[in-house]
C-alpha cells in the first residue's frame, strides 16, 4: 500500500497527553505544528520533541517562528529575531555610505538570521519552520505588514535566499509562504476570504516573482488561503491551476506544498458552499498539496474539544477507502525530505559554536 502521511496537528499542553500519542501513531499523521501554548522552558521543550520522536522518528516537528510578532519561543534563551521588514531596511540605508552596501549588509545578516533561528529551533528538537514569508510588502496586509521583507520582489528573493541559506547552514528546510502572494490584499484570511481581482499577468510579473526565482532553493511553499478570480474561483491552496499549472509547471517548483491553515476562515468556504475540515482536505489535497494542517482543534475550547481533530483524521481515512482521496508516494517522499539529515548541536554546545557567536553579532 502507498503511504503518505499529509495531516499535520497540533496539540493542547506542555507534554504529550495520551490522546495526543494516539493520533500522532496514526498512519496519516505526519507531523505537527507547536504554538507558544506548547513552550514553558527550553528543557520542558526539548523534552517535549524527544517524547515526540519517540512516538515515531518520521514525525515533522513544526512551528511558525519567522522573528518579529510571529516568533513561538522568545525565552530562556531564545534571540528575539528582528522582523523581516528590519532586513529590507537595512538593505535600502545601512548608513554606512557606500553605493549598495546596504545590499551586501542586509543578506549577510538575513544569512545570520537563518542560522541562529533554525540552530537555536534544532537544539530544542524542532525540525522545521515555516518561514521565509515571500509576500510583498506593499502596506496593505495588516496580517502581513513588517513580516515581509520588502516591496520589491527582487529584494524580496534575495533576502529570503540569504536567510533560507542560514537555515541550510544550520540543516533545516525552508517554507515560502503565501504563494502567490498575500501582500496587496486588505482582509485577513484568518478571519475573512480575501479576493485579489488582480490579472494573472500581473500576479506573476511582481507578487509570484520570487518562488520562479528561488526554484532551486526553496524546500516547500505554503498557498495563501486568498481567491484570484481572474485565475480561480478557489483559494490559491484548493486551485490545482495554481498548484499544478502555474506553481510546479510554470514557476518549476518540485518541493513540498503545504496547505495553510485548514481552520480559518479562507478554508472554510469553497464554490460559495462551507466545507468541513475533512472536505478542506481532501479538496487541498486533490488540488496538490502534499501536507495539510489543521491548527488549535486539540484544545477543550475548539469545535467538538479536541474531537475535531478526530473527526478529521477519520474523515481522511474514510475518503481514502471510498476513493475520494489517493495517497501518492512522491508527496511522502517531499515530506520526509523536509526532515533534518543531520544530527542537532545541543543548546550547551550550540553556544559556543564560533559561527554561531559571530552570527549573533550580525542579526539588527
Amino acid at each position: 500500500m502507498t503511504q503518505h502521511a499529509p495531516l499535520l496537528i497540533d496539540i493542547a499542553g506542555l507534554s504529550l497527553s495520551g490522546i495526543d500519542r494516539q493520533r500522532l501513531q496514526h498512519p496519516l499523521v505526519g507531523g505537527l505544528i507547536l504554538f507558544a501554548r506548547n513552550w514553558q522552558s527550553r528543557a520542558q521543550l526539548t523534552q517535549l520533541c524527544r517524547d515526540i520522536k519517540k512516538v515515531r522518528r518520521d514525525l515533522l516537528i513544526c512551528v511558525d517562528h519567522e522573528g518579529g510578532r510571529v516568533q513561538r519561543f522568545k525565552t530562556d534563551g531564545f534571540t528575539h529575531l528582528p522582523p523581516m521588514r528590519a532586513l529590507g531596511e537595512l538593505w535600502m540605508n545601512d548608513k554606512k555610505g557606500g553605493h549598495g552596501s546596504g545590499a551586501m549588509r542586509a543578506t549577510n545578516a538575513a544569512s545570520a538570521c537563518g542560522f541562529v533561528l533554525g540552530s537555536e529551533l534544532r537544539a530544542c528538537g524542532v525540525d522545521f519552520s515555516f518561514t521565509p514569508v515571500l509576500d510583498l510588502d506593499f502596506g496593505a496586509s495588516s496580517v502581513i505588514g513588517d513580516r515581509a521583507f520588502h516591496r520589491d520582489p527582487r529584494v524580496v528573493s534575495l533576502l529570503a535566499k540569504s536567510l533560507m541559506h542560514g537555515l541550510l547552514q544550520s540543516g533545516m528546510a525552508n517554507c515560502g509562504k503565501h504563494f502567490p502572494g498575500h501582500g496587496s490584499v486588505a482582509a485577513d484570511s484568518h478571519t475573512a476570504v480575501p479576493v485579489d481581482k488582480r490579472s494573472l499577468k500581473a500576479i506573476l510579473a511582481d507578487d509570484a516573482a520570487p518562488y520562479g526565482w528561488l526554484n532551486t532553493t526553496l524546500s516547500s511553499v505554503m498557498p495563501a488561503h486568498v481567491i484570484y478570480p481572474k485565475v480561480d474561483a478557489r483559494p490559491a491552496g484548493f486551485s490545482s491551476k495554481w498548484l499544478n499549472d502555474i506553481l510546479r509547471g510554470q514557476l518549476g517548483f518540485g518541493g513540498a506544498i503545504f496547505s495553510d491553515d485548514l481552520s480559518m476562515a479562507g478554508a472554510r468556504l469553497l464554490d460559495g458552499e462551507p466545507v468541513s475540515y475533512t472536505q478542506a482536505a481532501v479538496a487541498a489535497l486533490n488540488a496538490g498539496c502534499d501536507l495539510v494542517l489543521l491548527c488549535n482543534q486539540s484544545l477543550a475550547s475548539s469545535e467538538g474539544g479536541g474531537g475535531a481533530l478526530d473527526a478529521w483524521i477519520n474523515g481522511l481515512t474514510e475518503a481514502q477507502l471510498k476513493g475520494a482521496w489517493q495517497p501518492l508516494e512522491a508527496s511522502e517522499e517531499r515530506r520526509r525530505a523536509l526532515l533534518p539529515q543531520t544530527p542537532a548541536l545541543p543548546w550547551d554546545d550550540l553556544m559556543l559554536r564560533p559561527d554561531y557567536m559571530h552570527a549573533l553579532t550580525l542579526v539588527p
